[in-house]
Parts: C-alpha cells; sequence; structure tokens
C-alpha cells in the first residue's frame, strides 16, 4: 500500500529527527537497535522513514532514546485544537435541539 505523499515526508522527517537524536546521545546505530530489540538494518529503515516499519519498534527506539514519553503526546486531544472545536461545535448542534416534554401537563 503506498502512503501519501505528506505522510511519507512527515515520516522522513521524523527518520532525520530520530538519527539526530541518535548522534546528539553520541550513540551508535549497534547499541540503539540492542536496547530497543531490532536489527541495525531496522533501525536504519526508520531512520530513513521507512513506511513499513512498525510503530512498535518506533516506540522501541524512542526509548531506548529516552523519548517514549513524546509517543505517549502525540495524539493527545490538549494539542488538538482542531479536534477540540470539532468536538465543542458538535456539543452544541445537539445542546440547542429543543427535546419534547413527555408527561407534562401545561
Amino acid at each position: 500500500m503506498t502512503s501519501p505523499p505528506a505522510a511519507r515526508r512527515a515520516l522522513r522527517k521524523l527518520g532525520e529527527d530520530i538519527r539526530e537524536a541518535r548522534l546528539r546521545r553520541n550513540l551508535s546505530m549497534e547499541i540503539v537497535a540492542e536496547r530497543a530489540a531490532t536489527s541495525r538494518a531496522t533501525l536504519t529503515r526508520l531512520e530513513k522513514g521507512d513506511t513499513a516499519v512498525s510503530v512498535a519498534i518506533l516506540a522501541g527506539v524512542l526509548q531506548a532514546l529516552g523519548m517514549l514519553p513524546r509517543l505517549a503526546d502525540l495524539a493527545d486531544s490538549a494539542g488538538d485544537p482542531q479536534g477540540l472545536e470539532i468536538s465543542r461545535e458538535s456539543l452544541r448542534q445537539r445542546a440547542s435541539s429543543p427535546r419534547p416534554r413527555v408527561g407534562r401537563d401545561e
């Protein structure tokens, strides 16, 4: 399955960022791959933005780099202003709908 171009660009950027984080920590590919329970070849693919590398491998590499908490925050609703706005709009529409009164004498 082919990923959309924007997704491929984002994964390439993610891979570059992971590589930079590894180098800033002065860690070899072998050390990070071992700590992430993966192979050096898979780590290379991740750093190049290969779309077939699993999220589990990504999580393992982030853990090896001490960056795993950032993955948990990736889709946090607090960082999703568009989703929160859509949710508020939906709530407003539902809240403004008149409800029939049942069982009341008027």
